[in-house]
């Protein structure tokens, strides 16, 4: 659904006609921006307050730079509504994360505007200096580099190796600091606090001023400018509390805190800016959800809250006359405090994402076991390594998309040491309307390959519980159990946990002709798919095989004895993947048979809902039951 944008943002659809505004008129023209924002999110859903916290960055930012020559870089992209509006999209707005319309990210390949595609977090400021770089080398002397990166996402470690690789190669960029103390979740660690202190300190705040009374001059200053920014770094380090003095100490110069939402203020700011050589970094306060009061009050909840009404602010909640099936991440969440009340060893570990995974429950229950440790994947893997060699056993709960940035201390640090980890992968598979860069594809490919790791997946809930049970007994070594975002089939939390042998699969049913050999949920696809081939008068038989590692090699050799024509079917690339592992076994063990692998095609997968994607992609029940007909041979239909 379009929505009719305000007198004066209709008439700007490119930064360059928004400088032609007079800067009077950027109050009214951030009041419309967010109101619009407001209007269409409402109404097409998307991520929400994130963007709201930063209407009037957004517009100083691109009223002062020449973007796109200039180059702007904003971490992480859930921010960029805004900017995307500005930037030539704003018709097209009403399409965000919708199959076949624009990107909910900044994307390369979309628009000029979009220097670097940002759906993961704390990448900007890397990439800002190599851009920096690049622009010195290249003698591109007015060109300038801004990177717009949230509190959040600077607790990530490769924010500080930029930091720390700006400062010494002295690059010539800004470095935007927006501070609302949320990223999904609320901020985490040592670096919530310290900037906390900088934001609340009355001695550094009248030094503040004072300073910026100077900046305000700077233009009138010329070649003084350098002399100008000198005495600002030593009045801003004057105060009692050093404020800044972490960026300091890694090169950068430290401005602030400033009101992000005092539009006008934030453009004479970047004005004097712009005239000040070096790495330099502007902290600046903003509040999530600004100019919507609830999601001022509830910013977790407001992060991406689904269809709402504007107005009255109650969110829509999705109309099924089928029962409502829990949450994979929810039955998650409340089997890990049961297994956790039974035994003392069981710790919980997420890089902030507490409420996504639902480990917020254990957190509150059991606030001495759970762990938010911030936008930090690899700390979060190594954290729970270093717990594992104590004898305890940490459910480290990390999107599969996210796993990805932790790769190395999986192998190095959990696997090599055959540490008793449980890696719990949510988001295994389409995770839908994010796009490209969070859709969890490869997980099964890359773990299957490591040396002394399980890989499992269940088919429903009930099953995440047994995985989860089978995984908390002592010496398992490493186990990682994916599964996908959203709701499954059922569980009976009635039914006692039971162990599974690792390794086992089980047949769901029994068949002739073909075998479906399924891996984690597309076991319900093909459920459904033998209940139409039935009604066909067709019986194959079905598969659910538990486990990519290690495989249930008894189970297989039963199926390839009596079939010769077999379906795979599995949520996540085809190259490397469960249906790889199932010809590999064929071959080694000289079975012949015709095998029809369904998932993922080798590329990445565009933004969409599950189900539209689970189509395009050929793996749900209509796909599944093409391939029965087909392998059975085209005449026997007709």
């Amino acid at each position: 659904m379009k929505i009719e944008a305000g007198p004066l943002l209709s008439q700007v659809n490119t930064p360059e006609e928004l400088r032609k505004l007079k800067p009077e008129q950027l109050y009214d023209f951030c009041n419309e921006l967010r109101d619009y924002i407001i209007s269409t999110v409402s109404v097409n859903g998307g991520h929400f307050g994130a963007s709201l916290g930063v209407v009037e960055l957004t517009t100083a930012l691109h009223y002062v730079y020449n973007t796109p020559y200039d180059q702007l870089i904003w971490d992480v992209g859930h921010q960029a509504y805004g900017h995307k509006i500005l930037t030539g999209r704003r018709e097209l707005f009403h399409t965000n994360r919708k199959f076949g319309g624009i990107s909910g990210f900044p994307k390369r390949t979309e628009s000029e505007y979009d220097t670097f595609g940002v759906g993961h977090s704390s990448t900007s400021i890397s990439a800002a200096v190599g851009m920096a770089i690049a622009k010195t080398y290249k003698q591109e002397d007015d060109r300038k580099v801004v990177a717009v990166i949230g509190d959040g996402a600077i607790t990530g470690g490769m924010a500080f190796e930029g930091l720390n690789h700006g400062g010494w190669e002295k690059a010539d960029m800004l470095v935007v600091l927006n501070d609302n103390c949320m990223s999904i979740d609320p901020n985490v660690g040592a670096l919530k606090e310290y900037l906390t202190d900088i934001t609340t300190s009355k001695t550094y705040n009248k030094i503040r001023d004072e300073v910026w009374k100077l900046l305000g001059k700077l233009n009138k200053l010329g070649d003084k400018a350098r002399g100008i920014a000198a005495r600002l770094e030593q009045g801003l380090t004057a105060s009692a509390t050093k404020p800044g003095m972490l960026f300091e100490a890694l090169g950068f110069r430290y401005f602030g805190p400033v009101d992000g939402h005092d539009v006008n203020h934030m453009v004479r700011l970047l004005e004097d800016m712009k005239n000040i050589p070096g790495p330099k970094l502007l902290h600046c306060v903003t509040v999530k959800g600004k100019g919507f009061e609830l999601a001022e009050k509830n910013q977790t909840q407001w992060h991406a809250p689904g269809l709402f009404d504007k107005v009255t602010g109650e969110i829509q909640k999705s109309k099924s006359d089928k029962p409502s099936a829990p949450k994979y991440q929810d039955v998650f969440g409340k089997t890990i405090i049961e297994l956790a009340e039974k035994n003392e060893k069981i710790m919980g570990v997420t890089p902030a994402m507490p409420s996504g995974c639902s480990l917020n429950l254990m957190m509150e229950a059991m606030p001495d076991r759970a762990f938010d440790v911030g936008i930090a994947e690899q700390h979060a893997v190594t954290f729970s390594a270093g717990m594992a060699t104590q004898g305890l056993i940490p459910f480290c709960n990390i999107y599969s998309t996210f796993m990805q940035r932790a790769y190395d201390q999986v192998i190095h640090d959990v696997a090599i040491q055959n540490l008793n980890v449980v890696f719990c992968l949510d988001r295994g598979g389409l995770a839908g309307a994010d796009g490209h860069t969070h859709q969890g594809s490869f997980d099964l490919s890359y773990f299957r390959c490591i040396p002394n790791m399980v890989v499992a997946a269940p088919m429903d809930e009930h099953e995440l519980r047994n995985l989860m049970l089978t995984a908390s007994q002592d010496d398992m070594g490493p186990f990682s159990i994916r599964y996908p975002r959203g709701k499954g089939v059922k569980v009976d939390w009635q039914n006692e946990m039971e162990i599974i042998p690792v390794g086992k699969g089980r047949r769901m049913t029994a068949g002739e002709g073909v075998a479906i050999l399924t891996i984690g949920h597309p076991g319900n696809f093909a459920q459904e798919a033998i209940e139409q081939l039935q009604a066909e008068k067709l019986n194959p038989a079905h598969y659910d095989m538990r486990f990519v590692k290690p495989l249930d090699e008894e189970m297989l050799h039963e199926i390839f004895q009596q079939f010769d024509r077999v379906v795979t079917v599995e949520d996540g690339a085809l190259m490397g993947g469960f249906g790889s592992a199932v010809l590999e076994f064929m071959v080694d063990h000289g079975y012949s048979a015709k095998v029809e692998r369904l998932g993922l095609p080798d590329k990445f997968i565009e933004h969409g809902t599950q189900e539209e994607l689970w189509a395009k992609y050929g793996y749900d029940k209509d796909a599944i039951v093409k391939a029965v007909r087909e392998l059975m041979g085209e005449a026997v239909f007709g």
